[in-house]
């Protein structure tokens, strides 16, 4: 599937969420960005994170989440794919390149769980092709 190549930045700081990416196995660092968010399609996203000196491939979901019944309003989610650690607190920076879906509201948590594996399938495979063209 060819996919048309982005190339959005957000900078911000990884801030507290609810826990809720962490409980269905895809923690994500919810991203405070610096500057407000203009020209792109909400929905889920796979591109890079850099934290600090290393650099992830990250499945990001830009959006209001609909199938958490509790609104936060509009929020940014990066799961760092094999990442583990604390990064509370610290600067991220995001690269998107390449957009996989529009949000959707899901009827259960699991089937969120098994729609954002493939997310971080397509993701991966995108982002090992990627020539930055």
């Amino acid at each position: 599937m060819k996919t048309k190549r982005h190339n959005i930045k957000i900078v911000g700081r990884v801030t507290y969420g609810n826990g809720l990416g962490h409980s269905i196995g895809f923690p994500t660092a919810n991203i405070d960005p610096t500057a407000p968010l203009t020209d792109m399609a909400d929905g889920v996203w796979a591109g890079r994170a850099q934290v600090g000196e290393s650099t992830y491939t990250a499945v990001v979901n830009v959006g209001y989440r609909p199938t958490i019944t509790i609104s936060q309003g509009h929020r940014i989610e990066a799961h760092l794919v094999d990442f583990e650690g604390d990064i509370y607190g610290q600067p991220i920076s995001l690269n998107l390149h390449y957009h996989l879906r529009g949000e959707q509201k899901f009827a259960s948590l699991d089937e969120l769980s098994k729609q954002i594996a493939l997310d971080k399938e397509q993701a991966l495979a995108l982002m090992a092709s990627d020539k930055g063209e």
